[in-house]
C-alpha cells in the first residue's frame, strides 16, 4: 500500500477524462449551499434525497486515525459515492483503464460523483481537514467492499460500461 506520501499530489499527472471513467463533477457555491439552486437541481435530477455533513479532522471525527485508514483502503460501493466539499480539501484516488492510480484533488466548491463499482480510496491532503456533504439516493449505505470484489454486480456493470467501453460516454448534440 502506498502510504508514505498519501497526503500529497502525485508527481506524474496523467491526462484523462472524468467521463471515460464514469465520474461526474460540478463546481458549486459552498458558502450558500442551503439556498443553492444548482445544488437543488442536481439533487432532484439525480434523486439524492438524503444528505448529511461530515467533518473529517482529528478534533471532530471520532476514531479519526482508524477511519482515515479505512477511507484509504482500496474499495468499491454498490451505489454511487457523492461528495460535495464545503470546506477544506482532499484526494480521491481512482483506477484508470490500465489499473493505474489517478489522483483527483477535491477542493472547496467541488462536487464529485464516483459511479457504483469503481475501485477508489480517499485521503486528506496536508491540511488534514475536509467538511463534506454526503448525498445518497434513499437511505444511506456506507458499506465498502475492499478489493477484490470483482464478482459483485455493481463491479461487473462498471467494468462492462467503462473499462470495456460498452456504453457511449461522449456527449451527443441533439441538433
Amino acid at each position: 500500500m502506498e502510504t508514505a506520501f498519501q497526503d500529497l499530489l502525485h508527481s506524474k499527472p496523467a491526462p484523462f477524462s472524468f467521463l471515460e471513467l464514469g465520474i461526474v463533477s460540478w463546481r458549486l457555491n459552498p458558502d450558500d449551499y442551503e439556498n443553492d439552486e444548482d445544488l437543488k437541481r442536481i439533487r432532484e435530477a439525480r434523486g439524492y434525497s438524503y444528505m448529511d455533513i461530515c467533518d473529517v479532522c482529528p478534533e471532530k471525527l471520532p476514531n479519526y486515525e482508524a477511519k482515515l485508514k479505512n477511507f484509504f483502503e482500496e474499495h468499491l460501493h454498490t451505489d454511487e459515492e457523492i461528495r460535495y466539499c464545503l470546506e477544506g480539501s482532499g484526494y480521491f484516488d481512482v483506477r484508470d483503464k490500465s489499473d493505474r492510480w489517478i489522483r483527483i484533488a477535491v477542493k472547496k466548491g467541488g462536487m464529485i460523483v464516483l459511479p457504483a463499482g469503481i475501485y477508489h480510496r480517499f485521503t486528506l491532503d496536508t491540511d488534514n481537514y475536509i467538511k463534506a456533504m454526503r448525498l445518497f439516493v434513499g437511505e444511506p449505505v456506507w458499506t465498502p467492499y475492499n478489493r477484490p470484489h470483482d464478482h459483485l454486480p455493481a463491479r461487473k456493470a462498471y467494468v462492462e460500461s467503462f473499462i470495456e467501453n460498452k456504453v457511449c460516454t461522449q456527449a451527443v448534440d441533439a441538433n
